[in-house]
């Protein structure tokens, strides 16, 4: 069994993490904060001194980072993860991140002898954490057939997007779209309220309509629950929909929803602080309103109650280009 290397254990970081102890991966880990990996070091990882260290000792190194900047830092320190690439390595970027700037380190990587694939995650920490989450693939098919045994302990299902950089394309993209239904969740809920109605049937009424969708299912939960809490925060939404517009920007594509999204979040961050859970963005609507979006029986954070199983490649039917 080959050695890998995890650097990064946040909130998706750890669980995925986990999953390759939990399928008896030999594990190296690091994190700017050691208690982090307390729950993987006694679960039998080892603790990396540094990355440069790691990437000489493991056979593939994995990244989960909260920005493109925190990415770059580990790859280019000099004691960073490029200083200890060699021939035949593979670093996986798992961070949501920019396309340019993972090609950019991938040259880098590729210049050292070893191989590149930016690897995003989509589908909530909750599944992060059974190895059901989804994976984007970017990566020539020779390094994307490499990594697939470990994207298949990692996740459920795994797209081959193309080559380097296509899945941070596209992850981006799905992060956009979760914000934008989150926003017009909060919406209908609100305007639910005020309109009379009970909200545990409100509820029922999105989910066995066309309104309904993974986002109403895990963070309109969590929402009326009260507790708000699906791991994710107001800054990082306004990375993730950031990045998203610096695409659509590149690309001369005028957006009209997108800007509005960024100045909400703005709003919100500045309200309720960069590291309130982003669901909380309703409270903007519930404060305008005087009203409280809580309903009875629903859970205070989401679990994954489908068992953990192999993960598989998602094939298109085709491909455009």
């Amino acid at each position: 069994m080959q050695k890998i290397g995890f650097i990064g254990l946040g909130n998706v970081g750890g669980k995925l993490a986990g999953s390759l102890l939990r399928n008896n991966c030999t594990l190296e880990v690091l994190d700017l904060d050691k208690d982090v990996a307390a729950p993987l070091l006694a679960a039998g990882a080892v603790w990396g001194e540094t990355p440069k260290a790691m990437a000489e000792s493991c056979d593939m190194i994995i990244t989960c980072l909260p920005s493109p900047a925190a990415s770059t830092a580990v790859m280019e320190a000099d004691d960073g993860i490029l200083a200890g690439l060699s021939a035949g390595k593979i670093w996986a970027e798992m961070s949501t991140t920019e396309a340019d700037e993972v090609k950019r380190l991938g040259a880098l990587v590729a210049a050292r002898g070893a191989a590149a694939a930016d690897c995003p995650v989509s589908g909530g920490c909750h599944r992060a954490a059974t190895g059901n989450i989804a994976i984007f693939a970017g990566a020539e098919r020779p390094v994307f057939e490499a990594v697939l045994p470990v994207l298949t302990i990692l996740g459920r299902r795994v797209l081959h997007t193309g080559p380097l950089g296509s899945a941070s394309v596209l992850k981006v993209m799905t992060n956009y779209l979760a914000t934008a239904n989150l926003v017009t969740l909060c919406e209908a809920l609100v305007t639910s309220k005020m309109a009379g109605m009970d909200l545990n049937v409100t509820y029922e009424a999105i989910r066995i309509s066309s309104g309904n969708s993974f986002v109403h299912e895990t963070e309109s939960q969590v929402i009326l629950n009260g507790s708000r809490d699906i791991n994710f925060t107001m800054d990082l939404v306004l990375k993730d929909i950031g990045l998203f517009q610096a695409l659509a920007d590149a690309h001369n594509v005028p957006l009209d929803i997108s800007p509005q999204l960024i100045r909400i979040f703005e709003d919100g961050q500045a309200r309720y602080g960069a590291r309130e859970w982003s669901p909380n963005i309703i409270k903007r609507l519930e404060e305008a309103c005087g009203t409280a979006i809580l309903a009875p029986g629903f859970p205070a954070e989401m679990v994954d109650d489908e068992p953990e199983s192999a993960g598989y490649e998602i094939k298109p039917k085709s491909r455009s280009h």
